[in-house]
């Protein structure tokens, strides 16, 4: 009996140890995890504070070296200079009528007086500076003497590329991208690298890391995304050529926001080499980088000075296909594929006021309108674009935000991917009455589309296709799938972006009757972020097939004649 007495003795012992040792253990796992929590959110504030001090230094560095210019340039017109389009830019460098050093110096500080209002720029390229003092050794350069801005992602050799997201800091590029290396070899000098939103998939602009960007003509307004920086800055007067990214929109969204230029080439059309994604991998919806600009022979200009000998040398795997100066000055009369309405999304009043006012400026001059509808476009957007963008269940993007804030604007975009994958499903069986189009992008992140495209495009024998592109510029914290952008970059076809009015009074007085398509959630949201646009640019979309770049500038071209020749 007194052994059974021991042995309960012993068993209840072991017992309160087993317990006490077990909540030591619970104790100390919880504390490491703590202490891991707490040592990773020191990181990414240590990462941020690093990244913001390097960009306070090379915005005051190279706001000592305008000042020390101005000093001992006192009669270089800046103001002038910055006025100038690119065509008339290169025109007075060629004749040694502008220099290089004036040239450079009055951008600069006009990007550091536009990077204060509108918060567009990462960091001033202080390799600018060397670069500068032999830029006149390569006066045959298509792009001799010109300052041009880079979106962040774009790699410039020592410095990151960190596409908004924290784990990307603190890990300076080893070479320029290809694109870079070509700028300047064609005379180019890039100086200064601008922002973008967290992440890169939104049409907002903001990142915990930099901020948020404005827009140049409304601060009230997001410049959009995700070359949102660049729209910003060459919107605002701070660059006249810059280089963008676009996988959704990224290029042409911020162009209509900020009332510029902007191309989306055919992917494969120029060298991805060094412009880096949010994830690698993605095949089924392409990405393109581009130039931006005031007008479209700037487009046009840097487009030519890219697709040369150096860039099909450096990158093998891109097409030697030199640019078609003949394509693009033809002045044939097209045959012209419109559209107002894709019946996925309602344009905004200014939207389908835009695409009426050129249809009409195009027949007027001698073209022929054909109207034209995509094909099957919700399955497009559903099925084909998010699927393809979004593959993985978003799992590479969720990754890429470990270990630092979320910023604002991209929140409630992520949210839904960090679903279960049940919950999700749940999702989107419980909206499917109430909202068909969220409840089918819930389904999308849990047929050969564009062979039938082209075949729809050739029985409509069209040669181009004019559409809508996404405005007024939205408030901030707004994002929405809109199939209008990424429609072009499933299709691959060259799309691009021109301004040609700005929303008016009446515009706004429509909006308030807006119901759009479905009538859902995202017809609503979408209707609260382009409210309050008055006076905010407005523009058309241009569009031609694969490999048609040329016909594609061109089109662009002849819209932003005719309503140049409209305004006299």
């Amino acid at each position: 009996m007194d052994n059974v007495k021991h042995f309960l003795q012993g068993v209840e012992l072991d017992n309160r140890t087993a317990a006490l040792v077990t909540g030591a253990a619970c104790g100390v796992g919880a504390l490491v995890v703590l202490v891991r929590k707490v040592s990773s959110h020191q990181e990414a504030k240590d990462k941020i504070r690093r990244a913001r001090t390097r960009r306070t230094e090379s915005l005051q560095r190279a706001e000592q070296a305008v000042l020390q210019y101005k000093e001992s340039h006192p009669m270089t017109d800046s103001a002038h200079i910055v006025t100038l389009s690119l065509s008339e830019l290169t025109k007075q460098l060629k004749e040694g009528l502008l220099s290089p050093e004036d040239v450079f110096y009055s951008y600069m500080e006009k990007t550091l007086d536009v990077n204060k209002k509108l918060n567009c720029c990462t960091g001033i390229l202080l390799e600018s500076f060397d670069q500068l003092k032999t830029a006149s050794s390569i006066k045959e350069g298509l792009l001799y003497g010109v300052p041009v801005s880079i979106k962040e992602n774009i790699a410039y050799k020592n410095h990151d590329s960190s596409c908004g997201v924290i784990i990307n800091l603190d890990q300076p590029v080893e070479k320029d991208s290809v694109l870079v290396e070509v700028l300047k070899r064609q005379g180019a000098i890039p100086f200064v690298k601008t922002n973008l939103p967290q992440g890169l998939l939104n049409y907002d602009c903001s990142n915990p890391i930099y901020g948020q960007t404005v827009n140049p003509h409304n601060l009230q307004k997001t410049s959009g995304g995700s070359s949102g920086g660049e729209g910003s800055l060459i919107g605002g007067g701070g660059s006249v050529l810059g280089l963008g990214s676009d996988i959704g929109g990224s290029i042409r969204i911020p162009a209509s926001f900020c009332g510029i230029a902007g191309f989306k080439p055919t992917a494969g059309r120029l060298s991805s080499q060094g412009i880096r994604p949010i994830y690698r991998g993605q095949k089924s919806v392409l990405s393109s980088s581009g130039p931006m600009a005031r007008d479209v022979d700037s487009l046009a200009l840097c487009m030519q000075a890219l697709l040369c000998d150096h860039m099909f040398s450096l990158d093998p795997t891109v097409p030697p296909l030199p640019f078609n100066t003949q394509i693009y000055q033809s002045s044939k009369p097209l045959r012209i594929g419109y559209l107002e309405n894709d019946g996925y999304v309602q344009p905004s009043p200014s939207m389908a006021r835009g695409i009426r006012e050129v249809k009409a400026l195009l027949e007027q001059a001698g073209h022929t309108l054909v109207p034209y509808s995509p094909l099957n476009i919700s399955h497009a957007a559903h099925e084909l674009m998010i699927k393809g963008v979004l593959a993985d269940g978003a799992t590479t993007l969720l990754q890429k935000l470990v270990g630092g804030p979320v910023d604002p604007c991209l929140r409630s975009q992520v949210l839904p991917y960090y679903f279960p994958k049940w919950l999700k499903k749940t999702l989107s069986f419980l909206l499917k009455p109430l909202s068909p189009r969220v409840s089918a992008i819930f389904s999308s992140i849990c047929g050969d589309y564009i062979s039938e495209t082209i075949a729809h495009w050739r029985r409509c024998d069209i040669d181009v296709l004019l559409c809508p592109v996404i405005g007024p510029a939205y408030n901030f914290l707004y994002c929405d799938v809109l199939t209008y952008m990424m429609l072009y970059n499933l299709l691959n076809f060259p799309a691009g972006v021109v301004p040609v009015s700005t929303v008016t009074a009446e515009d706004e007085e429509e909006l308030k009757h807006y119901k759009g398509v479905y009538q859902d959630l995202m017809d609503k949201s979408f209707k609260q972020a382009v409210s309050g646009g008055e006076g905010l640019p407005v523009a058309v979309q241009c569009v031609a097939l694969p490999w048609q770049d040329e016909l594609c500038l061109r089109f662009m071209k002849e819209v932003e004649q005719l309503i140049k020749q409209s305004r006299k």
